[in-house]
């Protein structure tokens, strides 16, 4: 599409949610490209936002992957892992207290909490890190970061001295916190949250309001959970609770901004500082970026308008492939790409696209580099 074709190539995807990895995207279109055009230069660098997939986004890009056994939502026992470099560790809540970390994927919307978070937390403060940034994204719990908070050594008291159980619903018997026992390495860690919503921690566009119900709520349970987590602002700081962000992954924004002293970035672009983008920018003729589906939702602030702006500064023409488009061609203009390529023009049928995403991507990778 593009005259002349094509030298150096960048490709930098999101996942394709439900189907492909950042990185299993990245590598089938580098195969296409590779089938017409061998000689042409493609470097991969999957990214993501700060949701699921930020970890191995970090991996990808040379960091040290640690694993670790920890707790998951419902504080069932799971695998995790983190990215490490130096004294940063990148962490990625979804990966551990996640929606898709629900035991036989059963909700637990009133009970569920970011325990595992703090424990993972722990673990990297542990080995040394002191620069923590705390990816947000695909939480299942609505337990104002709490659990994590807990996991870290804050006790959360009732009003009889008693220490609170985890989850949400708990959190309207609040009445006290003690930090003597909070993790040492905290009072020497920063914390960056890396999200890409605003939304205040209570009322109609706050986190039980607007979330809850993704996650299993009821009316009456959201109605519950709005309550116990405006006690829980009134005990921790009430001053964070209407903070851009404090809503989100469920309140973990509100719990790290009033307890941990986070700052909250747009989540590609500190993704994209972190791997050193610009560097990869450096010499190519073209960047391809994506994601499952391009539209509305991702003209706020999602990883390919990110990395569109990216590539943009530096000069660099930018494809979009996605799996479907949901934007007019003018919209697609006016967000900075050159062209967009979705799976969909090949595949009408969702299920059949999903189930060849891959093949699909190298057809479209062979468009490309032609």
């Amino acid at each position: 599409m593009t005259n002349p074709r094509p030298r150096r190539v960048l490709l930098a995807p999101d996942k394709f949610k439900g189907s492909l990895t950042a990185a299993q995207v990245a590598a089938a279109l580098a195969a296409g490209i590779a089938e017409v055009a061998p000689e042409t230069r493609v470097t991969q660098a999957p990214i993501a936002d700060g949701g699921d997939g930020t970890v191995d986004a970090f991996v990808a890009a040379g960091w040290e992957r640690v694993t670790v056994d920890s707790y998951g939502p419902t504080l069932a026992p799971v695998s995790a892992s983190y990215a490490v470099r130096g004294r940063t560790a990148v962490v990625e809540l979804a990966a551990v207290s996640g929606i898709t970390k629900l035991p036989g994927g059963q909700a637990d919307p009133l009970h569920a909490s970011t325990y595992g978070v703090g424990d993972v937390i722990g673990d990297a403060l542990d080995r040394g890190a002191r620069d923590i940034v705390l990816g947000l994204g695909g939480s299942a719990s609505t337990d104002g970061g709490a659990g994590l908070l807990q996991a870290l050594g804050l006790r959360i008291l009732d009003v009889d001295g008693n220490e609170l159980p985890c989850g949400g619903a708990a959190l309207a018997r609040a009445v006290h916190v003690d930090r003597t026992d909070l993790h040492p390495g905290l009072a020497d860690a920063t914390f960056t949250l890396a999200g890409d919503v605003d939304n205040p921690l209570l009322g109609s566009n706050g986190a039980a309001a607007v979330y809850g119900p993704q996650k299993g709520a009821t009316p009456e349970q959201v109605a519950d959970l709005e309550a116990a987590l405006k006690n829980w602002a009134a005990v921790l700081g009430p001053e964070w609770a209407d903070k851009p962000g404090a809503g989100a992954a469920g309140g973990t924004g509100f719990g790290a901004l009033a307890a941990l002293g986070a700052r909250m970035r747009s989540g590609i672009e500190l993704v994209l500082d972190l791997i050193d983008f610009k560097a990869h920018l450096a010499d190519v003729d073209l960047v391809v970026t994506g994601e499952g589906s391009l539209d509305e939702q991702s003209l706020s602030g999602k990883a390919p308008l990110g990395v569109g702006t990216a590539a943009r500064a530096a000069g660099v023409p930018i494809i979009a492939v996605a799996g479907r488009i949901q934007l007019t061609p003018e919209q697609v203009r006016a967000a900075g790409f050159a062209d967009a390529y979705a799976l969909s023009e090949l595949e009408p049928d969702p299920a059949a696209s999903i189930a060849n995403a891959a093949a699909l991507l190298e057809r479209i990778g062979a468009r490309i580099a032609g």
